[in-house]
């Protein structure tokens, strides 16, 4: 998504040649279209207000057009956000509030607040569940359950070539997506419900991990819930050839999970040869990284 210029002087238009302009987005003529169109996107964010009205318009091709340009910059309100959260400084970011971001440059519409009530109501219902289990394996296996059987969370196996198996809220939605979106999700509940679990980044691939005093739990939450051991995982380093480099099994910060949500996300895009939206992510990859 290009970067749309803000005019410096944006409330210099009069309102009769603002209604003017506004009035030729409904043109049948594509070159007109296209050059109001760039014209009314150049007065930024304040074009939103314009067009609002119009967005319920009887005639559908005006309805359409005032839609678009204003998700249009919805989006680039959000991609200026999170890049802004991307440039904060520490290794301690909010996951749930950086994926929330993150979705939002995709689908400004998304209420962060709606998914967070969503994720406290499925963690009161698993806790409800775990009342009176202690044993760490059936307190894996009753959450697992309830994730990965009951609601229906798993892995898409073409999420290479799909981006909405990187935002959160369409991962919640269809009940699919990547190995780290999955492990976000898992990360959610487990914190919510004061489990001692944490995101290792495999390369070529992500696991959460539940750490006793007693014994390590790998959780492969791409294939439902898989209980690894730490030799499963020994044997995955050796076969894709990554070898055993110190910290492929330690946990990840915050901040290299978003940026590796966001890594992927622009492999994503570059496969599909979408090069707005691959250069877009891109600066986020960039932001993370420093």
């Amino acid at each position: 998504m290009q970067t749309v210029q803000t005019a410096t002087n944006q409330s210099s238009l009069p309102e009769r040649q603002r209604a003017a302009l506004v009035s030729l987005l409904a043109d049948d003529d594509p070159a007109i279209y296209q050059t109001v169109r760039n014209k009314i996107l150049s007065y930024g964010q304040l074009a939103s207000l314009w067009l609002k009205p119009h967005t319920l318009s009887n005639d559908p091709q005006m309805r359409r057009r005032a839609l678009e340009i204003v998700r249009r910059l919805a989006c680039q309100r959000a991609d200026e956000r999170f890049l802004e959260y991307c440039q904060r400084g520490g290794e301690d970011l909010d996951l749930e509030e950086a994926t929330g971001l993150l979705a939002q440059t995709r689908y400004p519409e998304v209420s962060l607040e709606a998914y967070k009530a969503l994720y406290d109501q499925w963690a009161d219902i698993a806790r409800d569940r775990l009342l009176g289990v202690r044993n760490s394996d059936q307190v894996l296996q009753t959450l697992n359950q309830f994730l990965f059987e009951e609601l229906g969370f798993g892995g898409h196996d073409q999420y290479a070539y799909d981006p909405e198996c990187s935002y959160l809220n369409r991962i919640v939605d269809l009940r699919r997506g990547n190995p780290i979106g999955l492990c976000a999700i898992y990360l959610f509940l487990t914190r919510r419900l004061r489990l001692p679990v944490t995101g290792i980044g495999l390369p070529g691939h992500f696991i959460c991990r539940h750490q006793s005093s007693t014994r390590e739990i790998y959780i492969d939450c791409f294939r439902k819930g898989l209980f690894l051991t730490k030799a499963d995982c020994i044997k995955h380093l050796l076969r894709t050839s990554f070898g055993l480099a110190d910290g492929h099994l330690s946990p990840v910060s915050t901040r290299r999970i978003v940026q590796r949500m966001c890594n992927n996300l622009h492999v994503t895009y570059a496969h599909l040869e979408m090069t707005e939206e691959a250069a877009r992510v891109q600066r986020y990859v960039m932001a993370l990284s420093r």
